[in-house]
């Protein structure tokens, strides 16, 4: 079971990002408040949960949420400041956004970037916290809409079915038709022992 709150009457920000495994597009970040009674039977760690499932728990979310910001850094970005300096930044400026502030910030994972606000790190949070639960399904959520859109310029790469992430899939198509302008070229996009003419 979720906790809603890891201290009574501290207002506490929940964070967590999407896409940091991506081969191509953004990095998103979301913070949420949520009231210390907030409850929904199917709320959980976004990666445990259906597309449908998703979906369906976004609107609640943003509904009854007391404060929630998401957020976006660009695949130039990343490769300008590597992917985990690029996740760090997105939470910053997710919480930054938010219209309430926090007095602690929950953070999803074991490292983070100092904010000026104090902040906790959880190791899979995402599954134990709701506040990064709800975090993490409008973080995925968001940057799902984003590779839908981008799909339909360049359906080449199938990002409607893969999202970016490194599938058998997606890296034929990159070694078929090339990086795009939404790939992160920092990365390795493609295996070593393929050669790559891109």
């Amino acid at each position: 079971m979720l906790l809603s709150n890891l201290e009574t009457g501290r207002i506490e920000a929940g964070c967590d990002e999407a896409g940091r495994g991506c081969l191509a597009g953004p990095v998103v970040a979301s913070a949420v408040i949520l009231p210390e009674d907030f409850n929904h039977p199917l709320l959980n760690d976004s990666k445990l949960l259906s597309e449908k499932q998703r979906i369906q728990l976004r609107p609640i979310i943003i509904d009854q949420a007391l404060a929630w910001a998401v957020r976006f850094v660009k695949h130039d970005k990343i490769d300008e400041i590597n992917i985990l300096n690029a996740s760090f930044l997105a939470m910053h400026l997710a919480v930054d956004e938010l219209k309430i502030r926090p007095e602690i910030l929950l953070i999803d994972g074991n490292r983070f970037n100092k904010h000026r606000i104090p902040h906790k790190c959880i190791v899979k949070g995402d599954s134990k916290i709701k506040s990064i639960a709800a975090a993490s399904i409008l973080a995925k959520t968001f940057r799902d809409d984003f590779m839908l859109k981008i799909d339909k310029e360049l359906p080449n790469y199938c990002w409607r079915r893969n999202k970016g992430y490194p599938t058998k899939e997606h890296r034929e198509a990159i070694r078929l038709h090339g990086p795009s302008i939404y790939h992160r070229r920092s990365f390795q996009l493609l295996p070593r022992h393929i050669d790559q003419d891109i």
